[in-house]
């Protein structure tokens, strides 16, 4: 399911983001940028240790900011590590708010013009699939009708449920 936005396609799909051509992904980050399990975890098995180590000398972050590394092995040319909220935590819907705006500012500051989100928070984090659907197409969408470079932002979703979700909100945005 793709919708074009000021000139900038916005793209849904199933699948591995670490899979992903883009110019970036995006990691779900902790914000001490260790890269554990889920979509992390992903990205470093197959992007290999490089990307640990540039980790390593950019964190701590707090949640709501998004850093830069290369991709190492990875078919894009760089991760955008957001470090999104933990439920519970308070302020959850702010601060995911902010990690996928942070992540688009950093893209859009490095001159990229793809980029590839996860449902950033949605596994260990605990965040309700249906809030992240809302929140991160809502600020997408905010982000596009402003400057940017971004010609293609695309939404890859681990799974069918994902998907199903995620273009059940941007349908009712139609």
């Amino acid at each position: 399911m793709e919708i074009t936005i000021n000139k900038c396609v916005l793209e849904l799909k199933s699948g591995d983001i670490t899979e992903q051509k883009t110019d970036a992904i995006v990691n779900a980050a902790n914000c001490q940028l260790v890269l554990g399990g889920g979509v992390a975890g992903a990205i470093r098995m197959k992007g290999g240790d490089s990307i640990q180590k540039e980790c390593s000398k950019k964190g701590p972050i707090d949640t709501g900011q998004a850093v830069i590394t290369s991709a190492g092995k990875l078919k894009a040319k760089h991760v955008i590590h957001a470090a999104g909220p933990k439920m519970g935590e308070g302020d959850e819907d702010n601060k995911l708010k902010n990690a996928t705006l942070s992540a688009l500012a950093v893209a859009n500051e490095n001159n990229l013009k793809s980029i590839a989100f996860p449902a950033i928070s949605t596994g260990i984090f605990g965040y309700p699939m249906d809030k992240c659907a809302k929140i991160m197409l809502n600020a997408v969408i905010e982000y596009l009708h402003g400057k940017t470079n971004l010609k293609k932002v695309v939404f890859c979703l681990y799974d069918n449920d994902a998907y199903r979700i995620f273009a059940n909100e941007l349908e009712s945005r139609k």
